[in-house]
């Protein structure tokens, strides 16, 4: 074996990578911080006959920060459908594939999903090499419950898409885990506010990395933090806690929300949306909106 064949390097000291039993390798790549690279990752790629990475550009700074001689295979949404069939055919025939992403664990929001699924189904041997996650990094530095949690994948794009998904999870005791773009985080905060008050959020932005931050509080009051910046950067993990318990809700918070929900929908389905959200009797929500219209002289 040639030194620079099947090996990688640490500091200054060359290791050989093992044989790998045939069948296809999930393995976890630094989110920032390439310090956070596991032996058994680096192990893995080098010994791998083919790495399917999403950008081959930059899977090849990785392999060249640990010296490893991968030959790099390209592998993401956009010709996954066309280049799966020739990689399940090469693993059928024995081969040893590894498959990461351009950062932290394969398969969460990439393409690697249904190519794992096709392999299980196939009866390929798949193997995972855990290491980094943007989503359990986030959890744990957000300082909110850990013991039950949901990732949602990114947040989506339109206005009435994120309240309808915020919505749908309002009464999900768990903490809440999204990717969020820096250029839509403000507004996504602001509809966070309005559609699940009374939470606590966390915002971790830059994970691992020299600038890593994490934000406390409440969505609005981080929301105003962040428009006060010139400009807001990096990756972001956007995290919700879990509804409080059973307790009731505030004359004040109800009548805010009701202000606020009927000035975007009509009364019926103001009452319907508030009774789901704090838990009451539509009946009485809705009777609470009509005396209130009274009052005004509606």
């Amino acid at each position: 074996m040639n030194d620079d064949h099947r090996s990688y390097i640490i500091g200054a000291h060359r290791f050989e990578a093992e044989p790998l039993a045939p069948g296809l390798y999930v393995v976890a790549t630094p989110i920032g911080n390439l310090g956070d690279m596991t032996i058994r990752a680096l192990a893995t790629l080098a010994a791998a006959e083919t790495v399917l990475c999403e950008d081959t550009r930059t899977s090849a700074k990785l392999m060249e920060r640990f010296a490893i001689k991968a030959k790099l295979w390209s592998y993401h949404e956009h010709n996954a459908q066309k280049v799966r069939p020739e990689i399940l055919a090469r693993l059928q025939q024995g081969a040893t594939v590894a498959l990461i992403s351009d950062a932290g664990m394969p398969l969460v929001s990439d393409p690697g999903y249904r190519l794992v699924k096709e392999a299980v189904e196939l009866g390929i041997p798949v193997t995972a090499c855990p290491g980094p996650s943007a989503v359990l990094t986030g959890l744990a530095l957000s300082g909110l419950p850990t013991d039950r949690f949901l990732f949602a994948g990114f947040v989506p794009q339109k206005q009435g898409e994120r309240k309808k998904l915020f919505a749908e999870f309002a009464k999900l005791k768990a903490t809440l885990i999204f990717f969020e773009s820096p250029h839509r985080i403000i507004e996504t905060l602001h509809d966070l506010a309005t559609a699940l008050p009374g939470r606590h959020v966390a915002v971790t932005r830059e994970l691992t990395k020299l600038h890593e931050e994490v934000l406390r509080g409440a969505a609005a009051e981080i929301a105003t933090q962040l428009e006060a910046r010139p400009s807001v950067k990096g990756e972001i993990t956007l995290l919700v806690g879990p509804p409080a318990g059973e307790e009731e809700v505030s004359e004040t918070e109800l009548e805010n929300a009701i202000t606020h929900a009927l000035a975007e929908m009509p009364a019926s389905k103001a009452a319907s949306e508030l009774a789901k959200r704090f838990n009451l009797n539509r009946s009485d929500v809705y009777q609470r909106i009509l005396s209130r219209r009274e009052g005004d002289g509606e």
